[in-house]
């Protein structure tokens, strides 16, 4: 919720109301999130949907996102979301807005807690009809109340009956209908109450099961979506007392796992020590992070003198590897202090927590412009500001360039020894645990002496020769919110050319502007002034032909599964040996089909954007850091791939600040800085084809060189 509208953040503050902790039955994080975002789309869709001409449409769509709330939390989150958004609604729109959202809380809420318990027609039956007298009750009240109104009401009636008898009356055939209309009429102003009343009753209930059938089929299909939050915990009503922390023997099963994600660890936390949890991708490092924070484990014990206070002052606060995820602030100052009690945000020194995590003077500075690297010192002041006993740093530096994460590394060992409190790092990067008091390495869900190191790529010899370019940029600049306050320039100039089956690596630190220049090559933002064309086309008229990969791959997964997501890109059906033939040529395993889009590890859901992407048939393929967030053998197997893509033909921009890996597959490298190409572009313009081997793997020491600009 980066730079949330002020909608949106009306909905938050509402909900963090009605959820302070401490209060009893209070909103858990996971309904208080769920409400939020599903509230503040119910808000748009209806704000849009009455004020904008042929858009009442989106009225019958807000439904949607209420049922889900009232599917997958409490009534209690459903009521409060209501409310919250109810109150946004008549202030940004009106009266008749507000009353429209209310009518849909009703339908999506039965619809919804209806499938949460397991209920059918009949009880969506019984429950819209005590809504449709409630609301015939509410009409037949206001109109009673309301003489104006009612008035208006009526005179309405007698014009349209007046209408309608003297049509009537130009055909002799169709007199008995003016009779009709007019004995019609005037039972209605006689007996106004029950017509009204009946007609609003009838109305709800023929509503309510019409949605029952459309909007709970697609409840149905949306059961898929992820609803439980990782870090959710027991309920613990101690005073936060996170340290020392003692794990002993402890163990975890995921409900339906078939085997445990960690056994029998041993562990002891306590104030003043920066301990480093060391492990690859799957080894069981996130659980271990979640037991720390409050979950409680399958097997064995975790002591503590009070409770976890998972984001509570004095407990214990998690900084993700994802901080614009964490970021819900407007400007840098208000995320540090948000969703702290009133009294507890004052007592914060917000400068000196920035001054302090390195964004010294940038209080003002609104969160959307700020780099990967500011992003998660943000992240760090806003843990900070709540005074917490135990931080955990969960894959915190996996996200930002080696010279930010040295810097992070170095930040987050110094707090133990400045204020009173303990820090765990978790990384399955070695040299982060160098400045760690202790190091827990961690395999296959067990504590071990130490983890075997993997080896790296070296260069991999090109197979056929490029071609003529394929992709040119000239004079390319992109400026962000232009002509505001808030303007941001992000490229200055950028001349580029692509050639046909080139691999070409675009390197630069966080806010360099890489991620900028990827999407101005995938077509998806038009640049400011100058010209990104392929084959002399501009690429934004050509959406598609470029295929872009996300540096967080789950973002763009949409469907259930691996051969729905894969079929949905290549626009062919899912049970088409195509589906096959794409997971080969990502070294996937043609069984991981039909597995759960939620069940893929991190290596995994990047190979299955890139067989996505491969079945969409791009003319070139645009990869945002695709080896962010992977262990080393992870990254290994990714520039393993990344190589048989380019033997294949296909043309690689490679965006990332990993030199060192991708350096072996790539045929040359652009160095960014500031937003603009600082060094001469490297390496040959055109290889031959030469007789070599596949990529081959030397040890980590020995690829020194590589990280030295050795291609």
């Amino acid at each position: 919720m980066r730079g949330s509208p002020g909608w949106q953040t009306c909905a938050v503050s509402a909900l963090a109301q009605a959820g302070e902790p401490g209060e009893r039955g209070s909103l858990r994080p996971i309904e208080l999130a769920t409400g939020a975002v599903l509230g503040g789309t119910t808000v748009g869709l209806v704000t849009v949907g009455s004020v904008v001409p042929l858009a009442a449409g989106l009225q019958m769509i807000a439904a949607v996102p209420i049922a889900l709330i009232a599917h997958r939390c409490r009534f209690r989150a459903l009521a409060t979301a209501s409310l919250a958004a109810t109150l946004v609604t008549f202030v940004a729109a009106g009266v008749m807005p507000a009353l429209a959202l209310v009518a849909t809380a009703t339908m999506g809420g039965i619809v919804g807690s209806v499938k949460r318990r397991g209920g059918g027609i009949v009880t969506v039956f019984a429950l819209t009809l005590v809504a449709g007298l409630a609301w015939a009750a509410v009409a037949i009240g206001a109109l009673a109340a309301l003489s104006t109104t009612r008035n208006l009401v009526f005179d309405n009636i007698r014009n349209l009956s007046r209408g309608v008898q003297e049509l009537a009356a130009r055909q002799a055939q169709l007199e008995p209908l003016g009779r009709m209309a007019a004995d019609l009429t005037d039972s209605v102003l006689r007996w106004w109450w029950a017509w009204i009343g009946g007609s609003v009753a009838l109305g709800v209930v023929t509503t309510g099961v019409f949605s029952w059938y459309v909007l709970g089929s697609v409840l149905d299909r949306l059961a898929w979506l992820p609803g439980r939050d990782p870090l959710d915990a027991s309920r613990d009503d101690r005073p936060a007392g996170p340290l020392p922390v003692t794990l002993r023997g402890v163990g975890f099963r995921y409900p339906g796992a078939a085997r445990a994600a960690l056994h029998d660890i041993d562990l002891t936390v306590d104030v003043g020590e920066f301990v480093a949890v060391v492990g690859h991708n799957g080894s069981g490092k996130s659980t271990l992070t979640r037991l720390l924070a409050g979950m409680p484990p399958t097997t064995g014990t975790i002591q503590r003198p009070g409770s976890a206070g998972l984001g509570r002052v004095g407990g214990t606060a998690v900084v993700s590897q994802r901080p614009e995820s964490q970021t819900l602030g407007v400007l840098v100052a208000d995320d540090v202090v948000w969703g702290l009690p009133p009294t507890a945000a004052a007592e914060v020194d917000v400068d000196h927590l920035l001054h302090e995590v390195g964004l010294t003077g940038m209080g003002a500075v609104e969160t959307a412009t700020l780099s990967g690297g500011q992003q998660q010192r943000l992240a760090i002041a806003a843990a900070l500001a709540r005074r917490p006993a135990l931080l955990i740093a969960d894959e915190a530096t996996s996200m930002i360039d080696p010279d930010g994460r040295r810097e992070l590394v170095a930040l987050l060992a110094t707090l133990p020894k400045r204020r009173p409190m303990a820090v765990v790092l978790v990384t399955h990067h070695e040299a982060d645990a160098q400045a760690a008091d202790r190091v827990v390495h961690v395999a296959g869900g067990r504590a071990v002496g130490r983890l075997p190191a993997w080896p790296r790529p070296t260069r991999d010899p090109r197979r056929r020769p490029m071609g003529e370019p394929i992709l040119e940029l000239h004079g390319v600049k992109h400026t962000y919110n232009p002509r505001t306050p808030w303007e941001a320039p992000a490229l200055h100039g950028i001349d580029l050319s692509v050639r046909c089956g080139e691999a070409l690596l675009v390197v630069g630190g966080n806010g360099s502007g890489k991620s900028t220049l990827a999407w101005v090559m995938a077509g998806l933002l038009r640049p400011s002034s100058g010209r990104c064309e392929l084959r002399a086309t501009p690429v934004a008229e050509q959406i598609g032909r470029v295929a872009l990969a996300f540096q967080h791959s789950r973002l763009q997964l949409q469907k259930p599964t691996v051969a729905a997501e894969i079929a949905d890109w290549g626009g062919y059906a899912t049970g088409s040996g195509t589906t096959g033939r794409a997971l080969d040529d990502v070294g996937l395993d043609r069984s991981l089909a039909a597995r759960s889009i939620e069940e893929l590890s991190g290596g995994q859901a990047k190979r299955v954007v890139l067989a996505a992407l491969v079945a969409s048939r791009p003319q070139v393929v645009v990869l945002d850091e695709p080896l962010a967030g992977l262990d080393p053998r992870g990254r290994a197997d990714i520039v393993d791939l990344l190589a048989r893509l380019r033997d294949s033909g296909l043309t690689l921009i490679v965006i990332s600040h990993d030199i060192a890996d991708l350096a072996a597959v790539c045929d040359r490298t652009v160095r960014l800085q500031s937003g603009r190409i600082v060094a001469p572009e490297s390496g040959p313009g055109t290889t031959p084809v030469p007789t070599g081997r596949r990529v081959s793997r030397v040890p980590e020491h020995d690829a020194r060189h590589i990280e030295h600009g050795g291609h």
